[in-house]
């Protein structure tokens, strides 16, 4: 088995097992991260979350689409030095279309069915990250870099 499908594979597993991201937008130059409830589709090539149009995520990603998702599965113990596994998505965020809004509700509220109510108000936006590149690390020093096809 190559490697670039074993990534892949531990991606899927690592964003099926975790359900909170932190998102790193950045407005004039001043970094901006924030917690953000996530789903993945299944050729990991997007990230979804949803958000208020008046936050400052949004109002940051609005201005420049440039992002990054940070999904790990530290437990915050000793052991996290030798297993843990970090990932960082970096794409383009914008908010999704509404010829395409269902399909992406749906995706999102399968992982997130709580959220049902806050996703269905007029005044949160999905949002669809197309990933350009994931950089993954384990064992806090070997990193590999997974490139999506455009």
């Amino acid at each position: 088995m190559d490697t670039e499908s074993a990534l892949r594979r531990e991606l899927g597993t690592l964003f099926a097992e975790q359900r909170l991201a932190v998102l790193s937008t950045q407005h004039r130059g001043q970094p901006y991260s924030s917690l953000v409830a996530f789903a993945a589709t299944d050729d990991i090539r997007y990230l979804v979350f949803a958000t208020s149009r008046s936050t400052r995520k949004y109002h940051n990603f609005s201005r420049d689409s440039r992002v990054s998702l940070l999904i790990d599965n530290r437990s915050n113990r000793e052991s996290d030095f030798h297993k843990a596994m970090a990932a960082t998505a970096v794409g383009s965020a914008g908010e999704v279309e509404e010829k395409n809004r269902r399909t992406i509700l749906e995706l999102y509220l399968a992982r997130h069915p709580h959220l049902q109510e806050f996703a269905a108000s007029p005044t949160c936006a999905l949002v669809r990250v197309a990933i350009r590149t994931y950089y993954v690390v384990r064992t806090f020093q070997n990193v590999m870099e997974l490139h999506m096809a455009p």
